[in-house]
């Protein structure tokens, strides 16, 4: 019963070390997305 404590632990830890990297890309994929509406807005206000 202890060893599998044990195992639960480190199945934990990698998951969140995983969600770190998930976390990371989630980010950077939703700087991207606003930064393209946002550069296509400019472009239309600029071109009123």
């Amino acid at each position: 019963m202890g060893e599998h404590k044990l195992h639960q632990t480190e199945s934990e830890t990698n998951e969140k070390s995983s969600l770190k990297g998930t976390l990371t890309a989630v980010f950077f994929v939703g700087f991207f997305i606003i930064f393209t509406w946002f550069s296509v807005y400019q472009i239309f206000v600029n071109r009123l």
